[in-house]
């Protein structure tokens, strides 16, 4: 099991240069990553917007005397975050180093009123993934572009995180008592105080339904009229709720891939869960792990080398579908369908790597036992492709 996060060291060497913004869902393991920074320099302190005496340190801007790194937890909750860190960070900077962390999309946060451009850099902590629970500690080196190189992991490691989902108690537990305790009480405080910290909804409890409707459409195209109408609410209404629980981290949607090339949906974007333990049908729910380990990959690229990395879908109007489409620079790069145990080639994955000229195709399959290439498309056992990414 990891002992240290794969984020770590790149978060340690960036802050030399500038701050650092660590965003990621409740519980996902931000605070345990910013203390292991912290626990590696000679001075430093920690501080949590959510405790009042660390509230008054803040406000008063406390800092050690000496060179220093300054961890601030869950400061997104106070509004005037922005323009007071830019001012601290100008005025004590490279002194003293800051590490900002918060469960909120700080990227969101950041583009308003008085930005913080150009003093910062930014990672979203993930989940733990296959390849992070299978080789702790060691980097995994992609070539953005090129055909991943599959990884030899064991094949238990997907079950368990099948099972327990990727947030560190759960799944260092492996138990399904502790595991149930430990979403309900997670997804309680989420909305009692993450979502009323964040936003001034009134209507709480609509909210919460609407959190409870998206599980079971994991993998369909997401339809914000039919979800408007099981919930009775304005269109208005429901759309500002699924931005609440994007910005929170409790939902990414991913939408479908846009070409001439093909007669492709524009709207209409699929939906997936930060915990994908929450999904009951295991077809979905491993659809849902797998958007979960592409998407940090396209987040790591991103945030860490600059990258401009995508993850989409592909539906054309006739009704063929891939489940995903990783593109780099708006164009193709691979294209990944997912299977718990069909080993034959989906035809919907030949047209659109054909049509499109994807390099590289992939039927990831959960009980595969052996990586074949047939048709042109690499059939690959669910730990093998999983493990080659971060």
């Amino acid at each position: 099991m990891p002992e240290t996060r794969s984020l770590q060291t790149a978060i340690d060497q960036d802050l030399d240069d500038k701050m650092v913004l660590l965003a990621g869902p409740r519980q996902v393991g931000k605070t345990t990553l910013s203390r292991s920074v912290l626990a590696t320099r000679a001075r430093g302190v920690y501080l949590n917007w959510d405790h009042r005496d660390d509230r008054r340190d803040i406000r008063a801007a406390r800092w050690p005397a000496e060179a220093s790194l300054v961890v601030l937890d869950e400061l997104h909750k106070w509004r005037g975050w922005k323009r007071w860190l830019k001012g601290e960070y100008d005025t004590h900077h490279p002194r003293t180093q800051f590490l900002v962390t918060g469960s909120a999309r700080l990227d969101l946060y950041r583009r308003g009123g008085d930005s913080l451009q150009g003093r910062y850099h930014h990672y979203r902590l993930h989940p733990f993934s296959v390849g992070e629970v299978s080789r702790p500690g060691v980097a995994i080196s992609l070539d953005p572009g090129s055909e991943l190189s599959l990884a030899r992991v064991p094949a238990d490691s997907v079950r368990a995180l099948l099972a327990y989902g990727g947030f560190p108690e759960p799944f260092l537990a492996q138990s399904a008592r502790t595991h149930r305790r430990w979403q309900h009480d997670r997804l309680d405080r989420f909305f009692r105080e993450d979502v009323r910290d964040l936003e001034a909804l009134r209507d709480l409890s609509s909210i919460q339904l609407l959190a409870g409707l998206i599980p079971e459409r994991v993998g369909s195209p997401l339809s914000l009229n039919a979800l408007r109408e099981d919930l009775e609410v304005s269109h208005r209404g429901i759309t500002h709720w699924m931005e609440v629980l994007d910005r929170l981290y409790h939902v990414v949607r991913i939408r479908p891939f846009e070409s001439s090339r093909i007669r492709s949906l524009r709207k209409m974007p699929k939906a997936y869960l930060w915990d994908w333990s929450q999904v009951v049908a295991p077809g979905p729910r491993l659809e849902n792990m797998v958007a979960m380990h592409l998407l940090k990959l396209c987040h790591f690229l991103r945030d860490h080398d600059g990258h401009e990395v995508d993850l989409c879908y592909l539906r054309d109007r006739p009704g063929r579908e891939v489940d995903f489409l990783v593109t780099l620079k708006g164009r193709p790069w691979m294209a990944a369908e997912v299977k718990v145990s069909d080993t034959a080639v989906d035809p919907s994955l030949v047209y659109f790597r054909d049509r499109l000229r994807i390099p590289y195709a992939y039927q990831v399959v959960l009980e595969a036992r052996r990586d074949v290439v047939d048709q042109g498309v690499r059939v690959v056992p669910a730990h093998a492709f999983l493990g080659a990414l971060p």
